[in-house]
């Protein structure tokens, strides 16, 4: 399949792709700050640079986009039509990292809790994805 863009404005859009400070990492990050919790970010001593870090809860967030980690069952972790292979490889790679970013956290003692960006829409969805790791720590 052809693209419909040129070379040159595909790699513009796909400049534009960022990888930390992203809208669903400041919904969350501001929902948590709200509550009280304070957390550093993007703390590159942690397997993966987990997005947000509470140390003193010893607690991990991965705030995921549901295109580029493929939400199980969501609209958004749509396979593009060109490029097939190449693309399920890509996408492949990027679920294995997340796994093993997430077991080498787990075994370091460390609570590790993904936010997919489609539970960023509201902050009943925000709470809802945190409670499962914090509500043990007091927090929610």
């Amino acid at each position: 399949m052809v693209d419909r863009i040129s070379k040159e404005h595909r790699s513009w859009n796909m400049s534009r792709i960022k990888s930390k400070d992203t809208a669903p990492e400041r919904l969350v990050r501001s929902f948590l700050h709200r509550k009280g919790f304070r957390f550093r970010l993007n703390v590159k001593s942690l397997p993966g640079s987990p997005d947000i870090v509470l140390s003193k809860h010893r607690a991990a967030i991965f705030v995921h986009g549901c295109y580029w980690h493929r939400h199980p069952g969501c609209k958004f972790a749509y396979t593009p039509k060109g490029r097939i292979e190449f693309w399920e490889v890509k996408f492949q790679q990027n679920i294995e990292r997340d796994k093993k970013k997430e077991q080498l956290l787990v075994e370091a003692g460390w609570k590790v809790i993904t936010v997919w960006e489609c539970e960023t829409k509201t902050e009943e969805q925000i709470a809802y994805a945190l409670r499962p790791l914090l509500e043990s720590q007091g927090g929610l």
